[in-house]
């Protein structure tokens, strides 16, 4: 839906975006998001890039207006990472929405069609048509047969799922050079009425643990639209969590801290627990083939794929739509030539910071899939777990972390001398046994814990 709404602001006669899903007239689960019942974080870095796709809709008021939930990061969380606690700061810093899927999915599509002349239609695309050089169009599944649908430029946003590989091959176009790093990561989630008292309860996020030579285990309780909370735990291969209630239970109570669990063990849940195991780390390095066809442009997950745990997906499928938007710009239309490639490359740069954080974590765990750490990866993890011991009680170097993980600025912001200092000098306070509580807070804990613990 951006990247339509960047090709309508670049005055395109006619924009189509093709769906084979029935869109919900609301925010509603569809089957075409694998991930689409598990927790998502919407940056600042990603929010900001959405509204300067769209800034006339006023998303982050919008969102706000349909239940969404801002979160400062410098205060409004609290996170145990691998080193202790984060302690929270009365500063400002960045912030994230939080929201289900669903709801962030409708309120932009609303907001794309409120304001532009996109349409929607419902169809399965089989293939491209065209040559080597140019793409043509695409071709659809109709319940009569096959039919072809011209167009200037063709833009696949088809996620996880894509088949631009195999579409590529039937233009003539093979090479195309890929790698997966696969954790075996499953999420498991519910969903619970968030208990009396709790409405202002921060989100709490217990953190995998890169470190140890054991499988990653996580937690999260966040607030989203409805009075509700959505509770995740994510596991990689070896830690995977259950998908009956009572081991669900069990698994967020058998983490680092149990806070997760003791959360959760007095409210009410509202629904199954979801499992998803589709979160492997997968690029597609397209922008590297010596050949590209003019008309045909790969954004979001069709290019690069990352673990859905970092939070960065919908973040760099908006900065790729940036991108198109920008090129169309400078170029003057959709069929100015050199534009495709252009497009390609630039997409391929804004998830590349993305793609190097996640993979550099995941490469940690045991028994996962598609690399080992190199040299170069143990001296940054070395350097990263420094900054981020020093962050459980240096604001400067908290600081650091927030701008980097919520895609404001770019990893290399973690070696700027600013920051280098800090991570030198380390943390000026002990660190946190204990979650930062408030005392409000810590009566709310303990006025729905029903474990004992």
């Amino acid at each position: 839906m951006l990247a339509a709404a960047a090709l309508s602001a670049a005055g395109t006669d006619e924009v189509i975006v093709l769906d084979r899903d029935e869109l919900p007239q609301g925010p509603e689960h569809r089957r075409g998001l694998p991930q689409g019942r598990h927790a998502h974080l919407l940056m600042a870095g990603g929010l900001d890039a959405m509204e300067q796709l769209l800034p006339a809709a006023r998303l982050r008021k919008r969102l706000l207006a349909a239940g969404a939930h801002e979160i400062p990061l410098s205060s409004g969380m609290l996170a145990l990472t691998p080193d202790g606690w984060l302690r929270r700061w009365r500063r400002e810093g960045p912030a994230m929405l939080t929201c289900t899927r669903a709801l962030l999915d409708w309120v932009v599509r609303e907001a794309v069609l409120e304001q532009t002349t996109v349409r929607v239609r419902r169809a399965a695309v089989v293939g491209l048509t065209g040559s080597a050089d140019r793409v043509r169009g695409v071709r659809v599944a109709e319940p009569g047969g096959d039919t072809d649908l011209g167009a200037d430029l063709v833009v696949d946003a088809s996620g996880r799922g894509t088949r631009v590989v195999s579409w590529l091959k039937g233009l003539g176009l093979s090479g195309v050079r890929e790698r997966a790093v696969d954790s075996g990561l499953v999420n498991a989630s519910r969903i619970y009425r968030v208990p009396e008292g709790a409405e202002r309860f921060p989100l709490t996020v217990v953190q995998p643990d890169p470190f140890v030579s054991r499988p990653a285990r996580s937690a999260m309780v966040m607030p989203i639209e409805g009075g509700r909370w959505l509770v995740s735990c994510g596991g990689s291969r070896g830690g995977e969590p259950p998908a009956d209630p009572e081991g669900f239970l069990r698994y967020a109570l058998d983490l680092p801290d149990p806070i997760v669990g003791r959360l959760i063990s007095g409210a009410e849940p509202l629904t199954d627990v979801h499992l998803s195991r589709s979160t492997s780390n997968v690029r597609r390095y397209l922008e590297k083939l010596p050949r590209w066809p003019e008309g045909f442009v790969v954004l979001g997950d069709a290019l690069a794929t990352f673990n859905p745990s970092y939070g960065h997906g919908m973040s760099v499928a908006a900065f790729g739509a940036r991108v198109l938007d920008r090129e169309l710009a400078r170029s003057g239309g959709p069929g100015a030539p050199g534009l495709a490639r252009r497009v390609l490359r630039g997409a391929a740069r804004a998830a590349d910071p993305a793609w190097a954080m996640a993979v550099g974590q995941d490469v940690l765990y045991p028994d996962v899939r598609g690399g080992r750490p190199t040299v170069a990866d143990r001296v940054v993890t070395a350097y990263t777990r420094r900054m981020m011991k020093a962050a459980t009680g240096s604001y400067a170097a908290a600081s650091v972390i927030w701008d980097v993980t919520s895609l404001r600025t770019p990893p290399t912001r973690m070696f700027r001398p600013g920051a280098v200092l800090a991570a030198v000098a380390g943390s000026p306070l002990p660190p946190s046994v204990e979650p930062p509580l408030t005392p409000g807070e810590r009566a709310v804990l303990r006025a729905l814990d029903r474990t004992g613990a």
